[in-house]
């Protein structure tokens, strides 16, 4: 509803006040707006700021709650839990491995070696023949030995007859009691004669047998000292052979002088302690055996103690003077809690662990470790069974991280051990093929691309000269050209002659015939008249597209002659 006028005084002086206030009402209505959108525009100002530090505020908690959230989310780490189980506690040496005997093979007479019956580096057993020394002399010295002897006891035999024959008369009272004396005297003489001479046949025989050099002990013999051919002796250094006993086998290591009392405590009650013996990086088992024998002192330079351990070695996994490292297993503890020394990092405050929470974030846990055994230890406080530790992605944490637990990918070679690999050879062709076929190329079973230049050089000398300043054929349209069944092709024609193939010659019409010369052939002389067919009909292949605007026309070929309608339509 408007409101209605007021009724005009008599005077006119209503008329006056209402147009006075008309101008007031409309910047009243003016004043209103700028105030009720001034209110709007600090509420609205208010609204965004409060939203800004909302954000801001959920921002830094989250921030808070996790280490590069907002950036990824939680971080990806892996983590095991703690397990009860039992640690073996081993003491770790360094050891050289080294034969229980090794013997050097001598020869004890002197003589030429004849032969040598034994392979470098075969095994031999006691008693085996190695070698043979010329026996002859030795033979020799035998024979003189027993003729000595035998002459001796004839001669013992006489005497003792002679004896006999004495103490007859002595009884007839017919000789003198000295003569029967002096002779038994003689018997005695010859008695110690003949012992003699068979001490002379036994030595005879002990160097004949020197003769032939045989194995004292089982092992492995060693490379060949001296070659057969030289002479031997009993006083030379080298020998012919070094025999070592593989089997049983010793390691000698040394452990710290520290380890010395719980050592002797157990070596004291009678156990046998077990050795193993690793490779140099300790990731394979070579050997297992036993403490043989402990050394009597430590040595003070380095402040060790030997020990001495021996192997079965039924394989051969040791062989005498390789390095190896040794672990003696000094004792075994039960109900341990268990973790991967992986997971142990250290810190200003010394050991800890990364343990993962229920709310699925991270809390760093001094710990303090027990006995080692390889990749697994001990912890002894600090940590509860069940509890998972970060064995993985370590690096990227904080206290309060927010992680995600992952698995370690497994590798799984494939069935046919290529690794998911491809074939050789698979897909080279059409490869190849691809790469030799341009865009809108035929098949290879169509006519080549490179057809056009031996249309060219058909068409006549205009169509030539265009054709040899046109643009050449690309190399995907060569590679095509090449793929393409290759057949027998004309000479190109000599130097300075033009190329005149008949209408039906072989090749003319399929392109495939020999390209033009590069050299530049001589245009012909411009002709004054010009054929409106060859303006209107170009021929195929002329290449006239392409071709520079000429002031004159060309002289049309003769009739018959392909290409009569390939000068330039220009």
């Amino acid at each position: 509803m408007s409101e209605s006028p007021p009724p005009p005084s008599a005077d006119g002086s209503g008329a006056a006040s209402a147009a006075e206030r008309a101008p007031v009402r409309g910047w009243l209505w003016f004043l209103l707006v700028l105030v009720i959108a001034g209110a709007g525009w600090y509420h609205y100002d208010r609204y965004k700021e409060r939203d800004a530090l909302a954000q801001a505020e959920k921002k830094a908690a989250e921030g808070k709650k996790g280490f590069g959230k907002g950036m990824g989310g939680p971080t990806p780490v892996v983590a095991v839990p703690a397990r009860k189980g039992r640690i073996d506690v081993y003491l770790d040496g360094l050891g050289t491995v080294t034969p229980l005997r090794t013997v050097t093979v001598r020869s004890r007479v002197d003589g030429q070696l004849m032969r040598v019956f034994f392979q470098e580096g075969e095994r031999v057993e006691q008693g085996q023949l190695l070698a043979q020394i010329d026996p002859r002399p030795f033979e020799v010295m035998l024979k003189q030995a027993e003729g000595q002897l035998a002459r001796d006891q004839a001669l013992l035999a006489n005497a003792r007859l002679d004896v006999e024959r004495y103490r007859t008369l002595l009884e007839q009272d017919s000789i003198a009691k000295q003569q029967v004396d002096a002779q038994e005297a003689l018997v005695r003489q010859y008695e110690g004669v003949v012992k003699s001479d068979q001490s002379q046949v036994e030595n005879a025989r002990l160097q004949l047998s020197y003769a032939r050099v045989t194995a004292p002990i089982a092992g492995r013999a060693g490379l060949r000292l001296i070659d057969p051919g030289n002479i031997v002796r009993a006083g030379d250094a080298t020998g012919i052979v070094v025999i070592t006993q593989l089997a049983p086998i010793g390691v000698l290591f040394t452990v710290p002088q520290d380890s010395l009392p719980a050592l002797m405590k157990r070596v004291q009650s009678e156990e046998r302690l077990s050795v193993e013996a690793w490779d140099r990086e300790q990731k394979s088992r070579l050997a297992q055996g036993r403490l043989l024998a402990v050394d009597n002192l430590v040595d003070v330079a380095t402040g060790t103690v030997k020990l001495k351990a021996s192997f079965g070695n039924a394989d051969n996994e040791l062989f005498p003077n390789q390095f190896v490292n040794v672990r003696l297993k000094l004792d075994t503890l039960e109900e341990q809690t268990v973790i991967a020394q992986s997971a142990v990092q250290r810190g200003g405050r010394g050991l800890f662990v990364y343990v993962v929470k229920d709310d699925m974030t991270v809390s760093a846990r001094p710990i303090t470790l027990g006995a080692a055994d390889g990749p697994r230890v001990a912890v002894l406080k600090g940590l509860e069974p069940g509890e998972r530790v970060v064995t993985d992605g370590i690096d990227r944490l904080r206290e309060g991280t927010r992680v995600q637990v992952a698995k370690r990918p497994e590798f799984k070679p494939s069935v046919d051990g290529t690794s998911g690999a491809r074939k050789k050879g698979k897909g080279k062709g059409k490869a190849a093929e691809s790469a030799a076929a341009p865009a809108g190329a035929s098949a290879p079973g169509d006519k080549p691309a490179a057809a056009t230049s031996g249309d060219a050089a058909r068409a006549g000398p205009g169509a030539g000269e265009t054709a040899s300043k046109g643009p050449r054929p690309s190399a995907s349209a060569d590679a095509a050209a090449e793929d393409a069944p290759k057949k027998k092709r004309r000479p190109p024609p000599a130097e300075g002659e033009e190329s005149k193939a008949p209408a039906g010659a072989p090749g003319s019409e399929s392109g495939r015939g020999e390209e033009p010369p590069k050299k530049q052939r001589k245009p012909r002389p411009a002709a004054d008249d010009a054929r409106p067919e060859a303006d209107a009909a170009p021929g195929p292949g002329s290449g006239s597209e392409q071709a520079p605007k000429k002031k004159g026309r060309r002289k049309p070929p003769p009739e018959g002659e392909p290409g009569a309608g390939a000068s330039s339509a220009q």
